[in-house]
């Protein structure tokens, strides 16, 4: 019998910002060549790295203790956040970072928008760590920034499996997100309700964490609901779906449906 494959920890974010209409998240599309799930849609994120549990928070109230506590972990949790935080800006370009003053990073000034960018560049080069440009810029990580929402686990059956955390977050204001057309190759701002609508009309591909977690805040009005919402999660399951076939069919089944426990 085949051993089953241990998945990888993980983390990712749903970046909200309000539109006139309706409240919009952040979803990339991966590269088509990717080993993962390519040419899906996805929210910003990936593995948690070893490097993640160098970086430690600045706020006194927010220690590897707390963070551990709210993901219910023994030790390690906030190497989680750092991970959000540092794929974001790999990924999307934004960053959810204070200076030194406690104001947020902007990149209004072109000459900090250009030297931010060729970090981007170097980091997902690898000629430089998130660590790197967080110390050389005396920059605070805002890991408060960040509601834990929900924990899925890649069902056995894929050549790869996360065990991954999905958390919430305001977009940064002025700072603009851009796909870095490598790992992803499109970037899009879309309301929960019509993203799902264009998944369902086979617009936009997307996997079944993702479309689930949108179907969880697509009734919500403004980024601060969807926030709110998230915090207000005290407890947080974990859920791993289960990939079974029935009547010649592969079907995908959550923990409660006819068929998952057998």
């Amino acid at each position: 019998m085949a051993s089953i494959l241990e998945p990888r920890p993980a983390a990712t974010v749903l970046l909200v910002r309000d539109s006139q209409e309706d409240v919009e998240v952040l979803m990339l599309r991966r590269n088509l060549n990717s080993d993962f799930v390519g040419g899906a849609y996805v929210f910003p994120g990936g593995s948690v790295d070893s490097t993640d549990a160098d970086l430690t928070s600045d706020d006194a109230d927010f220690t590897d203790e707390h963070a551990s506590h709210r993901l219910s972990l023994s030790d390690g949790g906030l190497a989680y956040y750092v991970a959000c935080l540092r794929e974001v800006f790999e990924e999307s370009g934004l960053l959810l970072a204070r200076t030194v003053d406690g104001s947020y990073v902007n990149f209004d000034d072109a000459v900090t928008r250009d030297r931010f960018a060729a970090y981007r560049r170097e980091l997902n080069a690898g000629r430089i760590s998130f660590r790197d440009i967080v110390k050389r810029e005396e920059l605070r990580l805002d890991v408060r920034s960040l509601e834990y929402y929900s924990h899925w686990v890649t069902p056995v059956g894929p050549p790869r499996r996360y065990d991954t955390r999905f958390f919430v977050a305001l977009a940064p204001e002025g700072q603009i997100a851009a796909h870095d057309a490598g790992e992803t190759v499109a970037d899009v701002w879309i309301s929960p309700s019509l993203a799902l609508e264009r998944a369902r009309r086979g617009e936009l591909e997307m996997i079944f964490p993702t479309v689930k977690n949108l179907e969880d805040i697509a009734h919500l009005r403004t980024a601060h609901d969807v926030v709110a919402f998230a915090r207000q999660r005290l407890s947080i399951r974990k859920i791993e779906p289960r990939i079974i076939t029935r009547s010649g069919r592969t079907e995908i089944v959550m923990p409660g449906d006819v068929g998952y426990d057998g």
